[in-house]
């Protein structure tokens, strides 16, 4: 099974956000990194994948067309986690992961739904803050909840929009390996936006360069961060050399 996405167009009124954007079928158990500068288009393409917008083109997925679900079958299917976690203050993450794991299957709460609420957090590194209030979290740590909350789900695609934006380096490495990890497991289609080149380098099977909503480059790491097109998206100079675990480093360099 793919996810294969054709000529996606969408508009905000007169100002066009997405034109024509559209990739090569991306595989189960990959994990691909969506790059590109502020304001390319990155989070209104998941919407559109996910089905939040009204977008014109083609998602397909396998052989089904996810135009001919419905809005909660589409969804069931094609997991969300936008940018900005929100909830209710007067939760505990325990509660909120509850909630997503209850959208799954009626409201009467199981010992599997305990159960599947415990495995989450600790996948995502956040047992230890079951109990907590939401309004007691930090953003960084808030923005963990909401990994868990999608890792509950048991879905064929995974859209991550900046899930690291708000955590420290530590952090960072943590939760993209996690991703990483719970995508090859589960033998899902995972999508990450991120803004760091690095880590997408080092964490991403595939890349898909995006600019003006339009997709300029795709394909493995190695290959898209050597082309002249991401100096040319993000206005820098970019120079490429290998770690010492035989990983990419992402140089930049302003050209003043």
């Amino acid at each position: 099974m793919t996810l294969e996405v054709h000529d996606l167009t969408f508009a905000y009124g007169a100002r066009p956000i997405l034109r024509g954007a559209g990739f090569a079928p991306l595989k189960k158990g990959h994990l691909t990194a969506l790059i590109g500068p502020n304001a390319s288009g990155k989070s209104t393409l998941f919407r559109a994948i996910a089905g939040l917008l009204n977008a014109q083109g083609k998602v397909t997925l396998g052989e089904t067309d996810l135009a001919t679900l419905s809005p909660k079958a589409r969804l069931s299917r094609v997991c969300f986690m936008p940018q900005f976690f929100a909830a209710n203050a007067a939760l505990t993450v325990f509660d909120v992961v509850m909630m997503a794991q209850k959208n799954l299957s009626g409201w009467r709460v199981t010992s599997s739904d305990t159960e599947a609420v415990a495995r989450a957090l600790h996948e995502a590194q956040i047992g230890h803050l079951a109990e907590a209030y939401i309004s007691e979290l930090s953003g960084g740590q808030a923005q963990m909840v909401s990994v868990a909350q999608a890792l509950i789900r048991k879905s064929d695609v995974y859209l991550f929009d900046e899930p690291t934006s708000a955590l420290d380096l530590n952090h960072q490495l943590r939760v993209l390996g996690q991703i990483r990890d719970a995508i090859a497991t589960r033998k899902a289609i995972g999508v990450v936006a991120l803004h760091d080149l690095n880590l997408a380098a080092r964490f991403a099977d595939h890349l898909i360069l995006l600019r003006h909503g339009e997709v300029l480059a795709e394909g493995p790491p190695d290959d898209v961060l050597r082309m002249p097109e991401i100096a040319q998206t993000y206005g820098v100079d970019i120079h490429i050399t290998t770690g010492p675990k035989e990983d990419l480093v992402v140089h930049a360099y302003s050209h003043a």
